[in-house]
């Protein structure tokens, strides 16, 4: 104790350990890089001898009973290029001073359960396993670049401020998780770009005070499983899978137009799970590449947001559900969702279409109807409401045309057939303007049958001047009476033809009243 109150180092350090020993006092960063690419590479197969080697017991002796900083210096552990040799075991510990490592290749796992911290920095390291249940960050949680082998679990960890997994690679076990961050608290955001994983992320429960981007990330499982299982998921802000700009290596030399960036999209291989997940800004799905096997699901059931976009590419396989979510604006293009039976929408709410590009009616009339094999109105009334709030009161009524001649399919024969009169006429009621051209076709035909061929009168010398017109206009209008009906007597083919013209008029007459009555109901 002594020894380490006085800022002297143990007799047994080796010269690698007794240069961090003094970078610690200083608070700098310690760098044992050979300056070679190839012998300086975390993964590569280059063997770092002891000259690059820190035992990991000297960095927890460093961590949590470090010694005295150099006057006018606060201590630090930064560490570069380094191979640290045993389990990195700091759980149930307190540690109070900056802790970083650049570029370290750690031959065994790191545990960090039950630990509190300031600001913890792993940046392009390798390492088997990181352990950090129940951790707390004051701070930062950097874990960017680097790549470990058998995955990383921050279940029920608080960080004080971002977690970045940036250009991480987080792999698994057989069955195992890449990542455990069930019931994770952040309290800003999460920056996971181009993070590439090989097993399940899991962040159930978790929440997120900020934003969580996912641009350009790499996910699959090898068992085919899901691939991101993040039910009951709080976002403060926007949830981002698009694609993520890669910026050239500026140092390489001169530079041409190509080089400035190109864009990786995010490719998601397996399920993912969302369900009951609410977002206070968007939830974004742009360009992403989706491949499901036909069993898995992309689920948001009971998602809530402000605003989804859903402008993936189209998968081939596997089912996209929206059940019961709700959101206020959806932003979509018709070329990204599923084929029939491939698409759920049952009690999916949106209060704003925003389509990009083209998606004309017939086509989202197809997007419902591929969401419903069998016949549920509610999706279509969804759309029709939607369409009227925007003052679409025509596609409004071809959209609620369509749910009715669906419904019409599950009819027994007599209605089927009553029902295809009520369409033709009138359109449910919402065509009205058929009725006076049906009225205007029957008008027609008839004044010009009857003044080709004018029927006696009954009492001639009582009778009134004969005007075919008039007299076709009584026999269509059953609630009339113009006095030309009863002055004619018809006979033969005229006979039959009157006959005709005053059932239609009734059949007319009730098919129009029918149908007003339908659609007041149907407002009210």
């Amino acid at each position: 104790m002594a020894e380490r109150e006085s800022g002297e180092p143990p007799e047994d350090l080796s010269a690698a350990e007794l240069g961090l020993w003094q970078a610690y006092r200083n608070g700098s960063m310690y760098d044992l890089r050979t300056g070679d690419a190839v012998q300086d590479d975390v993964r590569g197969e280059a063997r770092w001898g002891p000259e690059r080697t820190v035992r990991a017991r000297v960095i927890a002796l460093l961590l949590l009973d470090g010694p005295p900083a150099l006057p006018g210096r606060a201590p630090a552990l930064k560490l570069t290029g380094c191979r640290i040799d045993g389990p990195l075991e700091l759980s149930n510990s307190e540690i109070t001073v900056p802790f970083e490592l650049r570029q370290c290749r750690l031959d065994q796992p790191v545990r960090l359960i039950d630990c509190r911290a300031g600001t913890v920095i792993l940046h392009q390291c390798w390492a088997p396993h990181l352990e950090a249940t129940r951790l707390t960050v004051e701070g930062d949680l950097r874990l960017s670049e680097s790549e470990l082998l058998n995955g990383l679990v921050l279940a029920q960890a608080n960080i004080g401020t971002d977690l970045t997994l940036e250009g991480s690679v987080l792999r698994s076990v057989p069955r195992g998780k890449a990542l455990d961050a069930d019931g994770l608290n952040v309290a800003q955001d999460v920056n996971a770009d181009q993070l590439e994983a090989r097993g399940e992320l899991s962040l159930r429960g978790a929440r997120v005070g900020g934003s969580l981007s996912m641009r350009g990330c790499r996910l699959r499982h090898l068992n085919g499983r899901s691939v991101l299982t993040a039910t009951r998921l709080t976002v403060e802000e926007d949830f981002v899978m698009a694609p993520s700009a890669i910026l050239p290596d500026f140092s390489a030399g001169s530079m041409t137009r190509a080089d400035v960036a190109r864009m990786q999209r995010t490719v998601i291989q397996g399920g993912v799970h969302l369900d009951g997940s609410t977002l206070g800004g968007a939830l974004i799905l742009e360009r992403v590449r989706l491949e499901m096997t036909a069993e898995q699901e992309f689920s948001l059931r009971g998602v809530q947001a402000t605003q989804l976009t859903f402008t993936p590419e189209r998968p081939e396989r596997g089912l996209v559900v929206l059940q019961d979510a709700v959101v206020s604006r959806l932003i979509d293009r018709s070329e990204s969702w599923p084929g029939p039976g491939r698409l759920q929408l049952r009690g999916f709410t949106y209060e704003v279409l925003a389509p990009e590009g083209r998606f004309p009616l017939p086509r989202r009339l197809e997007w419902v109807h591929a969401a419903t094999p069998e016949f549920n109105p509610e999706p279509y009334d969804r759309l029709a409401a939607c369409l009227q709030a925007g003052g679409e009161e025509a596609d409004a009524h071809t959209v609620l045309l369509a749910k009715l001649r669906r419904r019409r399919e599950l009819l027994p024969l007599p209605l089927r057939i009553w029902d295809h009169i009520q369409d033709l006429a009138l359109g449910y009621g919402y065509r009205p303007g058929r009725a006076v051209l049906w009225l205007v076709l029957l008008l027609t035909g008839g004044s010009l049958w009857f003044a080709a061929n004018p029927p006696p009168a009954l009492k001639p010398d009582e009778a009134p001047h004969w005007e075919p017109f008039i007299y076709t206009l009584d026999l269509l209008l059953p609630v009339l009476d113009l006095g030309q009906e009863a002055a004619w007597r018809t006979t033969g083919a005229s006979q039959w033809i009157a006959l005709s013209l005053v059932i239609l008029g009734w059949l007319l007459a009730t098919i129009v009243t029918a149908g007003a009555a339908a659609v007041i109901l149907r407002r009210n």
